[in-house]
């Protein structure tokens, strides 16, 4: 792989090479020795600090195990999932509340915009759910939602919820403390290779899934409450992708997470910024506009732009997905990639295809 490429898009993102480094280290056996047990405790240990108090899971998938994982165990048959979307993973949430029995119920709003809050109230007047299911960044149009509401009139109806955090947690502040079960992904913002989806569950989910009967083994939450405690995990664990994920947290750490948050700020305004000086319009509403992916309406062009970007500069994009494959370019300034330098070869590079 030409180490000249420069890959930016909204994840899998750019390694670090002390989390490279930390991947490659001998590993024990998670089966049979007992440090890992330790190692694995003190890793969710250290999540904490970007999720908040609840227990965690690392589930050895990437993050649409988390999501499915969610849904499979807090939801029954004829349970009822109110499924808030603006966007395909909004959308999606419904798949997995079908596949397990339940009953979805999607409340939509376009994709350019946010979370329609009024809707989701008369809603949750018209009858009751059990479940509601939500995205935080809509990384394919790179919509932020504001869920404070949202979680306000779920908590006032006694729904538990669901988020979706995967290309925003640890990029931007999320509400952890407020959500049920908050699901992340190592190869996002954390910028540590994919292969893991971690879940922060609160007390009142794990009521709920010891209560509920689970179709599904491997996205079973389950035993994931007393794993470490017992010192035996459902299947055998992917130390290495742990022992990078390890690494990448540090980093994030040592850092602080203000300041995480600032760099990814100013990526994003660098980004956008120069943007507009090329005139490429914001595919959602300005004021929706993640901090940790950019989205660009370049109606018909993606496909084209993103092969020269790649072919020409070195550069590696995104293009949206599904109806918006050709028509949205996206710039992923997550993580690792949330830098001003990364930002503007990026941008450069743009300039010059156009």
């Amino acid at each position: 792989m030409d180490e000249d490429r420069l890959l930016m898009t909204p994840g899998p993102t750019a390694v670090p090479a002390a989390v490279r480094d930390r991947m490659a280290e001998p590993a024990p056996n998670p089966d049979v020795e007992p440090e890992f047990v330790a190692f694995y405790r003190d890793l969710t240990d250290k999540l904490g600090a970007v999720y908040g108090d609840d227990d965690l899971a690392i589930l050895g998938g990437e993050g649409i195990l988390g999501l499915e994982a969610a849904v499979a165990s807090l939801v029954g048959d004829g349970d009822r999932a109110l499924c808030i979307s603006n966007g395909l993973y909004g959308d999606g949430f419904a798949d997995f509340v079908e596949d397990a029995g339940g009953e979805a119920v999607t409340c939509r709003a376009p994709s350019t915009g946010g979370i329609d809050v009024d809707a989701v109230a008369e809603r949750l007047d018209e009858g009751e759910f059990d479940v509601a299911t939500m995205v935080h960044c809509e990384t394919p149009t790179g919509t932020l939602n504001d869920l404070d509401p949202v979680l306000d009139l779920l908590d006032d109806h006694d729904v538990l919820s669901v988020v979706d955090a995967v290309s925003s947690l640890g990029g931007t502040p999320v509400p952890t403390d407020e959500i049920d079960v908050c699901i992340g992904a190592s190869q996002k913002c954390f910028s540590a290779p994919p292969g893991l989806a971690v879940l922060s569950i609160s007390d009142a989910a794990w009521e709920t899934i010891e209560a509920t009967e689970i179709r599904s083994y491997y996205a079973d939450l389950t035993p994931w409450k007393t794993a470490a405690d017992e010192e035996w995990f459902p299947y055998t664990m992917p130390v290495n992708n742990l022992q990078a994920l390890d690494a990448a947290v540090d980093l994030l750490i040592e850092e602080g997470l203000d300041a995480v948050f600032e760099r990814h700020d100013a990526a994003a305004d660098l980004c956008r910024g120069r943007g507009r000086e090329l005139g490429l319009e914001l595919y959602p509403d300005a004021d929706v506009a993640s901090p940790t992916v950019t989205a660009f309406h370049v109606e018909g062009r993606a496909q084209e732009l993103q092969q020269r970007l790649r072919e020409e500069e070195g550069v590696v994009l995104a293009t949206g997905l599904g109806d918006l494959e050709d028509d949205v370019l996206r710039v992923g300034h997550m993580g690792h990639n949330a830098r001003e330098d990364r930002v503007e070869r990026t941008m450069d590079a743009i300039d010059r295809v156009l």
